[in-house]
């Protein structure tokens, strides 16, 4: 019974190694990670108004905006072609830190749970 205790200990262990490997990868990750914006980029092209002193129907453009929230209100940024490809770039690597970030609480989760066996947990108050 007794060695049916220690194997499952190891199983255990090797588990909670690996898992805590995974962990420090995706650590590295995200040390490796460069900028990050939220947001959203916008190509806008503008068809032409007669009322504005522009050729009707055609079209002017590629225009780009950056859109984000800041402290709660949405800001839209125009943008340079150059700028609104890296600015894309800074978000598809923010959506990226937002998924290892994700998956670093879950593995959080299961390293502490495995390493605070045997702990009580209070009974709430009523």
């Amino acid at each position: 019974m007794c060695d049916n205790a220690n194997e499952e200990k190891m199983k255990q262990d090797k588990s909670i190694e690996r898992i805590e490997r995974r962990y420090q990868s995706l650590a590295d990750k995200l040390a490796k990670t460069g900028p990050i914006l939220q947001g959203t980029i916008t190509e806008r092209t503008v068809k032409g108004d007669k009322d504005k002193k522009q050729k009707p129907g055609e079209s002017y453009g590629p225009y780009y905006q950056w859109t984000f929230k800041r402290v709660g209100k949405t800001v839209t940024v125009n943008l340079t072609k150059e700028q609104a490809r890296l600015y894309q770039k800074a978000i598809d690597q923010n959506r990226k830190v937002e998924e290892i970030l994700k998956e670093m609480r879950e593995l959080s989760e299961e390293i502490l749970e495995a390493r605070t066996q045997g702990v009580k947990k209070r009974k709430s108050r009523k």
